[in-house]
C-alpha cells in the first residue's frame, strides 16, 4: 500500500519562476503530493531528481531518503539544508539553481514506504538507484507492488548471469528493468553503429528513439503479483506502468506545464487544484510514458486481464476524500443496516450509535443514513395504520431519530508509550477515553461501527473494555468490511495464517466440533502440492472454513474477543462479500475475504502460509 508522487515539469526552470515566482514550482508540488499520502507510509520515504541539462562531469541523479514517520519532513529538510546560506540574488537565478543547485530539476520521484515484508532499514526505501557511467542506462525506480514469485525472477535472472545482491522484489524489479534498459541501449548502439554513427551522435539518437514500452514489457514478462510502478532513466525518458489485473491503483494529470502523477486521485485534484474529470486512472496493464523532451503516450504493454481492483483500497486504506470512496464507505454502512436491526432487536428507542476508530466516521454516517430511512419507514406505517394518534403521540412518533454519540475519543499521546512498554496489554485499555453519561446504564444497547476487524487485538485489549464501563445493555460490534479469512500478497501487510481471528475461530470451532481432521486434511493437500508450479496450486484453505456460516464464526469471534471480566453480551457483525460489491463494484478484489486470487501466485501464498501455521513457523511471510 505504499504511495508514489512523480512531477515531470514540462518547461525551463525560468518558465516557473517567471509565473509562479519560484523555481521550486516542482519540487513544492511534490512535496504536497507525498505529504498529502502521508497515509500511505509511516515507515519511510524518499525523493529523487533528475537534471536534464547537466554536463559531463557534474551529477544529474539526486537522492534523499529517511525512516520513519516523520520521514517527509527530514528528507526535504536535508534537502533544503543546500539552500541555506544561498544570497537571494542567486536564489532567486532560476539559470543559476539549474546549474549548480541539487534537486533544482525538471523529474521528480518521491516514494511513502509501507513495509509488507517485515525488512527495516534504510536499504529498503524507496526510490532505488542503478547507476551507471551512461546516463541512459541510470535507472530510478519506485512503486506500489508486491511480486508472488520473487523466486522465479531471481532465478531468471541468475540463469543470463546476474548476481542480485537480495531477494527482494524492488531489487529484483530494478534489475530486471536495468537488464532489459541495457539490452535496448546496447541493440540500439549496435544498429546505428552499423549505420557508421559516431559514438556522440549515437548517444543522442538512442536517447531520442528510445523504447520504453518494449523494455517494460519484457521486463514484466513473467512477473506474478500487483504493482504500480514509476521509473526515471538518466537521460529523462519516465513511465508509470500498472499491473494487468489493475490490482494496486495509479492516477495521472497532464496539462501544458507539468505532468504529475500519484497513487490517490484526491491528491492530485487538491495538489493541482483541478475537477476530478482531469484527473485520468491509468488503466490495467497500461503504461503512461514521458520522453526527455516532455512529450507523453499511452502504451498498453500488457494485455488487461479480469479487473480485480483492490477493495481494501476503498474500504480502509486510501483517503476518504474521493468522491466515489466517500460514496462507498458510506453505502458499505447503510448496507449493513438489516444485520444491524437484527442484533439490537430493532429497539433503536434503546440504541445509541457510535464509530471507533476516526476511519471508520464515513462508514458510521451511511450506518445512520441507513437507520433513517428505516424510521422514516416505521413512521409511515405508523401514521398510516388508521390508529388515532394523539397530537402528542403523533410529535413523539415524527421526531424519532436514530440516537448517536461520540462515544470514544483517542488519547494520541499515549501511542508512543505503550508501544514500547512490556505491559502494553494492561496500558491500551486507556488508549480511548469513553463519554460518560451517553449510554443509559443496562438499557442501552451500544452499537459501534469500524472499517475492519482484521486481527481484533484492539477490541479485546481496549475497545471492548471500555464499552463495558458504560455498562450498556449489549455491544454490537460492525464492521463494514467482510471476515478476513486470507492473507494477502499484493500490497496489505497480512501474510500469516495465524494473524486472522476469523481462521481462528474456524479452527476453535473445529477442536470444538471434534473435527480437527479436516486441519490434517487441509495441511496434507496443501504439503502435497507445494513444489508444484504456482499454476498448478489449488488453494485448500476455503475447506477449513467451509462447515460453518458466516454467522457461526462470527459469533466465535465475538466469545474469542471478549474478556473474560467484560459482562455485557457482544455481537460481531460483519460485512457481506456480497453486499461489499453492491457498494464497491468497480473494486472487486477480495481474495482476502473469499481466498480467490487473480494471479496464480495467490495460491502459492495462501498455501505456504498455511504450511507455516500447521508446522508452527508462525514468523515466515
Amino acid at each position: 500500500m505504499c504511495g508514489i508522487a512523480y512531477v515531470r515539469l514540462r518547461k525551463p526552470l525560468e518558465y516557473y519562476f517567471t509565473k509562479y515566482n519560484t523555481w521550486k514550482y516542482g519540487l513544492e508540488k511534490l512535496y504536497l503530493l507525498m505529504e498529502k499520502q502521508h497515509n500511505r507510509g509511516q515507515e519511510g520515504a524518499g525523493l529523487a531528481c533528475i537534471k536534464l541539462h547537466s554536463k559531463p562531469g557534474e551529477e544529474y541523479i539526486f537522492r534523499e531518503r529517511a525512516e520513519g514517520s516523520s520521514a517527509i519532513n527530514e528528507i526535504f529538510g536535508n534537502m533544503y539544508k543546500n539552500y541555506k546560506d544561498i544570497p537571494d540574488s542567486i536564489w532567486n537565478d532560476p539559470k543559476y539553481a539549474e546549474e549548480n543547485l541539487p534537486f533544482a530539476g525538471e523529474l521528480y520521484m518521491g516514494h511513502l514506504r509501507y513495509s509488507t515484508t517485515g525488512k527495516h532499514g534504510i536499504s529498503y526505501v524507496h526510490p532505488f538507484l542503478r547507476r551507471s557511467n551512461w546516463k541512459n542506462r541510470s535507472l530510478v525506480l519506485s512503486g506500489n507492488f508486491n511480486l508472488t514469485n520473487v523466486d522465479e525472477v531471481f532465478a531468471k535472472l541468475t540463469k543470463i548471469g546476474q548476481h542480485p545482491r537480495d531477494m527482494g522484489d524492488t531489487i529484483l524489479m530494478l534489475e530486471t528493468i536495468g537488464h532489459q534498459l541495457d539490452q535496448e541501449v546496447q541493440s540500439k548502439y549496435d544498429l546505428y553503429d552499423k549505420e557508421g554513427k559516431e559514438n556522440e551522435e549515437i548517444s543522442e539518437l538512442i536517447e531520442k528513439n528510445m523504447n520504453i514500452g518494449q523494455i517494460i514489457r519484457r521486463s514484466e514478462n513473467g512477473w506474478d503479483g500487483g504493482y504500480a510502478i514509476c521509473g526515471m532513466i538518466g537521460h529523462g525518458d519516465s513511465f508509470l506502468f500498472r499491473d494487468p489485473h489493475g490490482i494496486r491503483p495509479a492516477f495521472y494529470y497532464i496539462d501544458d506545464e507539468i505532468i504529475v502523477a500519484a497513487s490517490e486521485r484526491p491528491v492530485i485534484q487538491t495538489v493541482m487544484n483541478v475537477a476530478i474529470d482531469d484527473v485520468k486512472e491509468l488503466g490495467a496493464g497500461q503504461a503512461l510514458i514521458m520522453k526527455r523532451d516532455g512529450d507523453f503516450y499511452l502504451e498498453q504493454i500488457h494485455e488487461p486481464l479480469k479487473l480485480t481492483q483492490c477493495s481494501f483500497e476503498r474500504i480502509y486504506f486510501s483517503r476518504g476524500s474521493d468522491r466515489d470512496i466517500y460514496r462507498e464507505r458510506k453505502k458499505l454502512g447503510e448496507l449493513l443496516t438489516p444485520s444491524i436491526l437484527k442484533a439490537v432487536n430493532y429497539d433503536l428507542k434503546h440504541t445509541v450509535f457510535s464509530f471507533i476508530p476516526n476511519t471508520a466516521e464515513v462508514g458510521f454516517y451511511g450506518m445512520m443514513d441507513g437507520m433513517d430511512k428505516f424510521m422514516i419507514e416505521e413512521k409511515k406505517k405508523k401514521l398510516a395504520s388508521g390508529v388515532h394518534f394523539s397530537n402528542e403521540e403523533i410529535q413523539e412518533i415524527i421526531s424519532a431519530r436514530p440516537r448517536m454519540e461520540k462515544i470514544a475519543i483517542k488519547d494520541i499521546k499515549m501511542r508512543t508509550f505503550i508501544a514500547q512498554d512490556e505491559n502494553r496489554n494492561d496500558l491500551a485499555a486507556h488508549v480511548y477515553d469513553v463519554t460518560y453519561g451517553s449510554v443509559k446504564s443496562g438499557e442501552d444497547n451500544l452499537v459501534i461501527i469500524d472499517d475492519s476487524i482484521v486481527r481484533g487485538t484492539t477490541l479485546k485489549q481496549s475497545i471492548i473494555k471500555i464499552l463495558d464501563k458504560l455498562n450498556p445493555k449489549k455491544i454490537v460490534i460492525v464492521s463494514s468490511s467482510p471476515q478476513v479469512r486470507f492473507p494477502d500478497c499484493y500490497g496489505i501487510d497480512m501474510s500469516r495464517m495465524s494473524e486472522f481471528i476469523a481462521f481462528k475461530a474456524a479452527i476453535e470451532l473445529l477442536k470444538e466440533r471434534e473435527e480437527t481432521g479436516l486441519i490434517n486434511d487441509v495441511y496434507l493437500k496443501s504439503k502435497a502440492q507445494q513444489n508444484l508450479s504456482k499454476e498448478q496450486i489449488v488453494n485448500y484453505v476455503k475447506e477449513i472454513y467451509a462447515p460453518f456460516t458466516d454467522e457461526e464464526i462470527s459469533r466465535k469471534i465475538a466469545q474469542m474477543l471478549t474478556p473474560s471480566d467484560v459482562k455485557t453480551e457482544v455481537e460481531i457483525v460483519y460485512q457481506q462479500i456480497e453486499q461489499l460489491h453492491k457498494a464497491c463494484p468497480n473494486h472487486t478484489g477480495d481474495w482476502y475475504f473469499s481466498g480467490n486470487y487473480p494471479t496464480p501466485g495467490g495460491n502459492r501464498l495462501v498455501n505456504n502460509a498455511f504450511i507455516n501455521y500447521f508446522e508452527g513457523n508462525l514468523d515466515k511471510r
